[in-house]
């Protein structure tokens, strides 16, 4: 069904949206669209941070003649 909307479609859906909620309340829906979009990558990269800051400090606790048999 909705491989068939095209571009007419497409620029109806979007008159309907302008003409329902106004210039203003999309121009500010999309502003806080952007700031969530922002701070997630944020925290996806803060996430990274922590965990190759983890893996740095970790040491290797394997006996000694366990190193040998890999």
């Amino acid at each position: 069904m909705l491989n068939n909307i095209g571009l007419p479609g497409l620029l109806l859906i979007a008159v309907v949206v302008l003409v329902l909620f106004g210039r203003g309340k999309i121009s500010g829906l999309m502003g806080e669209v952007g700031k969530g979009i922002t701070a997630f990558k944020k925290g996806v990269d803060d996430g990274k941070q922590e965990i190759e800051d983890s893996l740095a400090d970790a040491k290797d606790v394997t006996p000694e003649d366990e190193k040998d048999k890999v």
